[in-house]
This record gives structure tokens, sequence and C-alpha cells, in this order.
């Protein structure tokens, strides 16, 4: 097991947004997770991150307790991440902004971070822009560096929020590409996405959470198919 959380909670006051939450990834899978505005999925992405320390249970990475290691800690042990919304350094160029992630992700110099910002740039599809300025980037192209930093961090684990959105059906098209790819070479994840034919063409399993509670996880196709699913993810009534 590459990742496990056992117990996992977090509170804001008197609301639970993960409520003794317990899941395992398996090294080399694919982790899609779904669930209602407000069910806790980027909750569970900065626990796991280290953005937010859990009130209760533990978390375990690469057989390491990391339940109390800050985010730093867990790039350099492995944990990529990339954001909803990106926030590139706009006036780096692309080059420059993957490189901050391959050396400061990773505790590496310059020297040591540059083949890995070339390889993650290659990886997205960005070799081409290396010398544009990231704020001059079109929406996809900004996901893609998103993605590329995380990458330049050589994850054993890649953190996905909702890096589809915003997208037109042709880009995401594009990005699925991008991420079966990344896949393919062994790169475990977790991807978070309202886009549900994004996750069903890439990940090998499907969790639902509701409330921060785990209400259901397995097979893609028939986690959609299940009834409760599509009560409470797309609101329809059970027939």
């Amino acid at each position: 097991m590459l990742l496990a959380l056992t117990g996992v909670a977090k509170s804001y006051g008197s609301l639970k947004v993960i409520d003794d939450l317990s899941l395992g990834l398996a090294r080399g899978e694919a982790l899609g997770v779904i669930g209602p505005n407000g069910a806790g999925k980027t909750t569970l992405l900065n626990l796991i991150g280290g953005n937010t320390r859990p009130d209760a249970g533990s978390l375990a990475f690469d057989g390491r307790d990391i339940t109390h290691l800050d985010p730093a800690a867990r790039c350099r042990a492995g944990i990529g991440r990339s954001y909803q919304i990106p926030h590139p350094f706009a006036g780096l160029t692309v080059f420059e902004n993957v490189l901050v992630g391959a050396t400061f992700g990773t505790g590496r110099g310059e020297q040591e971070g540059t083949p890995a910002a070339l390889r993650a740039l290659q990886r997205t599809g960005l070799l081409d822009k290396a010398n544009r300025l990231a704020g001059s980037l079109p929406l996809l192209d900004r996901k893609r560096l998103e993605l590329a930093r995380a990458l330049a961090t050589e994850p054993t684990l890649l953190l996905l929020d909702e890096i589809a959105g915003g997208l037109t059906e042709h880009e995401v098209r594009e990005l699925i590409d991008c991420i079966r790819a990344i896949r393919a070479e062994g790169v475990s994840m977790i991807w978070i996405e309202h886009i549900v034919h994004a996750l069903m063409a890439v990940v090998d399993r499907l969790l639902v959470i509701d409330y921060g509670r785990l209400l259901v996880a397995g097979d893609p196709a028939q986690v959609m198919a299940s009834p409760e699913v599509r009560s409470v993810y797309m609101g329809v009534e059970a027939a």
C-alpha cells in the first residue's frame, strides 16, 4: 500500500468536513474522487498534501507515518500536487516556473533540477513554450504548467484538484491524453474532478464522499450506476 489514511477527521468549529475517513491507495493505482460541493474533497487533498492537519487519525505514505510532516517534507517524500486554480509566477518563463518545482520542491540545485524540469515540460507538451512568460499562457497551457510544476518534483503520488475545470471539451480530451501518459509511466494519482467522464477515462477506482464520509468506492462504472450515488451526486431519485 502506497498511501493509507486511517480514521482521519477534520472539523472547522462544529462543521465536520472529513469524518472518520479511511482509505488506501495501491502503488501505481489511479483513484478518482467525486462528491457534491462541500463534500470535503479538496480538504481530503489538503490533508494528504499537508496543507491541513487532521484533528484525529493518521496518514502513512510509502510505509512512513507522515501525519505531522509539513507540505515541503511531504513533497520531498514523493507527493506532488496541482491546484484547482493555476497561480504561476506570471513574470517568469514557463521553464523558470517548472524549475522552481524541480529545485525548491526537491532540495536540489539548479544544475540537478534542470533535467527534471525539461522532462516535465516534455511530458506536458510545453517544451516548445519554455521561454514564454507564464502570464501570457491560455488556460489549457496554464493547467499544463500547473501539472508540469508538480511533475518536476518527480512524485510517486500525484494529487490533482479539478485540473480539467473550465476547459472546453476538446481541451479536456487533450488533458486526458496527457494524464493517461503520466499514469502509464507508473505514477500513482488521486484525482478530484467534477467532469466525471474524464475520470472514467483514466482511473482504476472511483471513490464518492458525502459530508466528509466515504459513501462508496469501487469499479468506476459500477459506482456511477449505484442508486445511492445517483441520488446523492446527481440528484436522481431511485426508482
